[in-house]
């Protein structure tokens, strides 16, 4: 694996901390949309395909065309200019395949905007929540035929969700260690804003 270290994008709640410095306005609207646009429209279509179109070949068909929109926009697209992250894969010279997960480094003038970035990861994080309760009902409710289509939107959406959290965090135990740097910010915030409340005490 191969990383680049990134300190300008914002993930989760970073962007709360750089909300004075960064512009909160979006800054690629028509991006912004299609990334949200076609990961949703997907969720849609599997909802209402009996009200849309009672064939199933059809609701299949549109649903697999809308995941991979969403896929090759957010690896290609979305996630280089909402957040200046991107992945991929590579083979050398060697034959030897390598993933690559690439953040845009500091210092770079063209730093992301807080408002998209929050558009960006909370797209990349609920969508892949509905196909994962998409394939416990299709079990459950033995409903087969569509159980190759919920794997495959689970797969491809949660490809994308483990590419960019690799991208930002560099490995697993960055990404512990930014859990662990993120709750104890919250909590030291927690105690200073009611230490700075008036008429508050401090315990001896």
């Amino acid at each position: 694996f191969w990383f680049q270290d990134t300190q300008d994008a914002p993930l989760f709640g970073e962007e709360d901390e750089n909300n004075q410095t960064k512009r909160s306005k979006m800054r690629h609207p028509l991006v912004s949309f299609f990334h949200l646009f076609f990961r949703t429209s997907a969720i849609l279509v599997y909802l209402f395909c009996d009200i849309l179109s009672g064939r199933f070949v059809v609701c299949m068909v549109t649903i697999i065309l809308l995941l991979s929109c969403d896929f090759w926009t957010v690896k290609n697209v979305s996630g280089r200019l909402l957040v200046g992250l991107r992945w991929w894969n590579q083979v050398d010279e060697n034959g030897k395949s390598h993933w690559v997960f690439e953040s845009k480094k500091t210092g770079s003038k063209n730093t992301t905007s807080s408002a998209e970035s929050r558009v960006f990861w909370l797209g990349l994080l609920v969508c892949p929540i509905f196909w994962i309760l998409f394939v416990f009902s299709t079990v459950f409710s033995f409903n087969i035929k569509w159980l190759v289509v919920v794997i495959l939107g689970l797969v491809l959406q949660w490809a994308n969700l483990y590419g960019y959290v690799r991208c930002k965090v560099g490995g697993k135990s960055n990404l512990r260690n930014m859990a662990k740097n993120y709750l104890g910010v919250q909590i030291l915030k927690r105690k200073t804003s009611q230490k700075s409340k008036p008429g508050a005490t401090v315990d001896s």
